[in-house]
């Protein structure tokens, strides 16, 4: 008696890995969500100017390291050739102080122009020149502060960084407009008053804290909350 065997194959397919960008990484904010990013599960690709820093102490083979400036166009295309497969989610968060100037009279205008070009024209370059690698459900976070809110500009003084904060939250707005028909949203980010060498020793919120709870905004965003400007714990920011 021949008996008939029905084999089953089951094939497991394994589980698609996200990518990431994260520039300015090699410190503070940026070099916590590398950390935290990659404990999420993420293939993370970290970008810094100069210096490693606290990169060369992370050991994880998810983790691709990339000397870049965020201004040189070259440098970008390099760091687009490294990229395998498409990219989930962009943070562009490289950004530097001003002079912390108090009058108009000390504004030095070189450096303001840097200020400016490195926290509002460098992300808009990033994000055009990886936009054909991202995915259709992406997302692109830009590291805004509450200080790019024009409302919230009492004091006024640091100018240059207050300038270059709310540049971006207008590009990342006409952005916002363009992207969504490609399925990209745009997340506007404050980290908070983080106790990193930009934010001092009197901030109030630690960089654990800060980018716990910016990654909880990034897993719950979608297309349809496109071009929210929120602080890290969630609560909305006037423009």
């Amino acid at each position: 008696m021949t008996k008939n065997l029905n084999h089953y194959v089951v094939i497991f397919q394994a589980p698609h890995m996200k990518s990431v960008v994260v520039t300015g990484a090699n410190r503070g904010i940026g070099l916590e969500l590398v950390k935290q990013l990659l404990d999420s599960g993420y293939r993370v690709y970290a970008t810094y100017r100069s210096e490693k820093g606290g990169l060369e102490d992370i050991t994880n083979q998810n983790l691709s390291l990339h000397k870049m400036d965020v201004r040189d166009s070259a440098g970008i295309d390099d760091l687009s050739d490294s990229i395998e497969g498409k990219i989930d989610l962009l943070v562009n968060n490289a950004g530097v102080a001003d002079g912390r100037w108090q009058s108009i009279s000390e504004i030095d205008m070189q450096h303001a122009l840097e200020v400016i070009e490195i926290n509002s024209i460098a992300p808009v370059l990033i994000t055009q020149k990886l936009l054909n690698q991202m995915s259709d459900d992406s997302t692109i976070v830009m590291m805004s502060s509450l200080m790019g809110s024009i409302s919230d500009c009492m004091s006024g003084r640091s100018y240059a960084y207050r300038a270059s904060k709310t540049a971006l939250n207008m590009f990342s707005i006409a952005m916002k407009n363009e992207l969504q028909q490609s399925g990209i949203s745009i997340l506007i980010l404050h980290p908070g008053w983080v106790a990193t060498d930009m934010g001092g020793p009197n901030a109030t919120v630690s960089p654990e804290q800060s980018v716990s709870g910016m990654i909880e905004r990034i897993h719950e965003h979608n297309l349809s909350m496109s071009g929210r400007y929120v602080q890290y714990d969630g609560t909305p920011i006037e423009w």
